[in-house]
């Protein structure tokens, strides 16, 4: 029997639809799952007559792939992932790869590297974008780990990939969405920010859905227009897309709007959180995404929430101006935030390159976002432009586009969040991303205040206008105090 090219372990929807995929590419695949049951399952169904082979146990998975062998697991993030591992290691040999494609703690990516590679074997941690259709049909892939692994995945990775195609080019002149990322855990740290950008765009789109709602009194279908063309301009992104389609979904049960029947209640499943954390260690500012994170906290205490709303006051929407003039400024709103929420994402990959070590290239990350993945834009091919003109570009928002279009949307921006401020509508990602946007470009910030406070208090000391940075200086503020102040304060 031919030996596998590559074995995947995990068969729920993504495990399914990869190896699908890399059969549809002409690849022989193996498959595993512990529960034994998915294994015969997928095997007489959905692979039934395919280049797949079921294998009943991890050691007739290993011997049916070819060497060096690539087992890749497709399984729940965190202590899975090192169990099987661990079951794995006595089966391989020196130089096999293990490979996790799940949405795995990039600190954990890069301690299963160096704890293979101390054993002989190569690790890769990759992200793995685009859901069950992107899996099945294109995904956006992001390899990180051993570098020495990357030239016995690349083939099959990139052949899988989606691809970005240029105008009236066969889809295979396309560029794959797929390229090496960086050592050890820098597919993984990769992924998590697309996800927190992720998280971003998805809590920006609902509040403009939501101040369409509530201001305008607009009903789903009639928004349902407003982003159809939108998704015709400069938001065309997949996740426009979708809120399209959602909002011309109906309820079979009720007749309802599909949007209106479902409980205002939004899961997570933790990197939009680790992106947050991330920012806060590597101290650079992130408010967008963090903000997005919270507003699905805020949904999650829905009882406290509506008891909430029968004591507390506040202004009740009311909007008589030109409606299309506010449906327009939302637009601008939503496309300067979004802009405002990828400087952030793209900000801390540069801080996160420079504290792991990792030589990320910011272009190729844009493109590898451009398909297959959940936040795939037309707006990507922006990013790699002003990347690919200044790879040290030290803000997005400093590259010429993204400037102008601040200039062009920011009147409309401010207009609509302080009307949503004025009429009571939470729109934490849109005043986020606007504060961070005024602060960035704010010279001279109340921080003075805050260190003069520290100082104060705590002896923390302060860095003064008319002096070199780097002298740190306190100040005996009561008269009280002595000449002695506490360890020089970091950002």
């Amino acid at each position: 029997m031919k030996k596998a090219d590559i074995g995947v372990i995990g068969l729920a929807v993504m495990g399914e639809n990869l190896i699908l995929n890399m059969e549809s590419r002409g690849f022989t695949v193996a498959a595993y799952n512990r529960t034994l049951s998915k294994v015969d399952h997928f095997v007489e169904g959905r692979a039934a007559g395919k280049n797949i082979i079921g294998a009943h146990s991890l050691e007739e998975f290993v011997d049916a792939l070819a060497k060096p062998r690539k087992a890749m697991l497709m399984i729940k993030a965190g202590q899975p992932v090192d169990d099987f591992i661990e079951l794995l290691i006595p089966l391989l040999d020196e130089g096999d790869i293990i490979i996790d494609g799940g949405n795995s703690f990039f600190g954990d990516t890069i301690r299963r590297t160096r704890y293979l590679e101390a054993k002989g074997l190569r690790f890769i941690g990759t992200g793995v974008s685009g859901g069950e259709e992107g899996a099945l049909h294109g995904p956006s892939i992001m390899p990180g780990g051993s570098p020495e692994a990357w030239p016995y995945v690349k083939p099959i990775f990139q052949a899988i990939a989606a691809r970005v195609v240029p105008a009236g080019a066969p889809p295979e002149e396309g560029v794959p969405c797929c390229d090496w990322v960086g050592s050890d855990g820098a597919g993984h740290y990769v992924k998590m920010v697309h996800n927190g950008i992720e998280y971003g765009d998805m809590q920006m789109i609902a509040e403009a859905y939501f101040l369409m709602a509530h201001l305008l009194g607009m009903e789903p279908a009639e928004m349902h227009d407003v982003f159809a063309a939108w998704n015709e301009g400069e938001l065309n992104s997949y996740l426009v897309e979708i809120t399209r389609d959602i909002l011309a979904a109906v309820d079979d049960e009720t007749g309802k709007p599909m949007v209106d029947v479902i409980l205002d209640t939004a899961g997570q499943k933790g990197t939009g959180k680790w992106a947050s954390q991330s920012a806060l260690d590597m101290g650079t500012p992130a408010p967008t995404v963090a903000e997005a994170v919270f507003a699905r906290f805020m949904s999650a205490i829905k009882a406290d929430r509506v008891a909430a709303s029968q004591v507390l006051a506040g202004p009740v929407p009311a909007y008589d101006g030109d409606r299309d003039a506010l449906v327009e400024g939302i637009c601008q709103a939503l496309y300067a935030s979004k802009i405002c929420s990828y400087a952030q994402g793209f900000q801390l990959l540069k801080m996160a390159a420079a504290e792991y070590g990792w030589d990320l290239n910011y272009g190729a990350i844009a493109l590898m976002w451009r398909e297959g993945c959940i936040i795939r834009a037309q707006f990507l091919e922006r990013i790699k432009e002003a990347f690919d003109e200044k790879p040290d570009l030290a803000n997005l928002l400093l590259a010429s586009y993204f400037k102008e279009a601040i200039d062009r949307s920011q009147g409309a921006w401010r207009r609509v969040v302080a009307l949503a401020i004025a009429n009571g509508i939470p729109v934490p990602a849109f005043s986020s991303a606007l504060a961070y946007y005024d602060g960035y470009r704010t010279a001279r910030l109340p921080a003075n205040m805050l260190q003069a406070q520290r100082d104060y208090f705590g002896a923390h000391t302060y860095e003064r206008v008319d002096r070199p940075r780097g002298e740190f200086f306190h100040t005996n503020w009561t008269g009280r105090g002595g000449d002695t102040s506490a360890e020089v304060y970091t950002a």
